[in-house]
């Protein structure tokens, strides 16, 4: 395979990073409504509206931000377009989060609005990154040299951890692992969420020892020390775990 991959359909020439990014969006809203569909939402339509508003909002400047402090040896040079271009998923959640909770706080709300969210979400990113690793080289999210057997050639004549690979089965994992922890004993609203949080920043702060990033005078890249950041917020997950269970499990009958 020749990476960047494109689909080429008579005159139609779209690189598949594009394609599968928009089928992300796509067929993770259908889930978002289908799971909505069949649950109890505590939030009216007009409160879910807002706070998509403020997620976007949020997920926009803080993708796009975060993205552009990855590389901060290139501010030097910095041309506002690059501001549409850097992106990263870490800031997009984070960004998100405090979209989220100061629209909630302007609706006057403290109801979780992020577990009906998890999975779509899960969903979405794990099709982003096949998007991801069709783009090659292109898009940054490449892995470093390896002499592993399913190292990948993306261009250079290099084999390289196949980075998106990774995280797509570890994102799978965690679907599982919340699909099952929830069936062994209820979550209490909201932990589903902090649980994907938590999962995911855990998990960012391992991969990028196996990317070519830039690593500050700390021994850790932006984005680690971001994701530090997102860990910190939830400590709670580790200090007090048994807040995210309900205190009163439901009966056998009543599941």
């Amino acid at each position: 395979m020749q990476y960047p991959v494109y689909l080429d359909i008579g005159p139609l020439h779209m690189p598949l990073h594009r394609l599968f990014e928009l089928l992300a969006f796509l067929l993770g809203y259908r889930l978002y409504v289908w799971l909505r569909a069949q649950a109890q939402d505590p939030l009216s339509d007009e409160q879910r509206r807002w706070i998509f508003v403020g997620a976007a909002g949020g997920a926009w400047l803080g993708s796009h931000l975060l993205g552009i402090l990855e590389r901060p040896y290139q501010l030097a040079n910095f041309h506002w377009a690059q501001f549409f271009v850097d992106k990263t998923i870490v800031g997009g959640l984070l960004g998100g989060l405090i979209g989220v909770e100061y629209t909630k706080k302007w609706l006057g709300t403290r109801r979780s609005s992020g577990d009906l969210m998890v999975y779509p979400i899960l969903f979405g990113l794990a099709v982003g990154r096949l998007g991801c690793h069709f783009a090659g080289l292109e898009d940054g999210t490449h892995g470093n040299p390896t002499g592993l057997p399913w190292g990948i050639d993306f261009g250079d004549g290099i084999p390289r951890h196949p980075v998106q690979a990774y995280e797509m089965l570890y994102l799978g994992g965690l679907a599982v692992f919340l699909f099952f922890q929830e069936k062994r004993r209820p979550l209490a609203e909201g932990a589903r969420f902090k649980l994907f949080m938590t999962g995911y920043l855990l998990w960012r702060l391992a991969l990028e020892c196996w990317k070519p990033v830039w690593v500050s005078p700390l021994g850790l890249s932006t984005l680690q020390l971001a994701a530090l950041g997102g860990l910190w917020y939830y400590r709670k997950v580790f200090l007090n775990p048994a807040h995210l269970f309900t205190k009163h499990p439901r009966s056998e009958a009543a599941r």
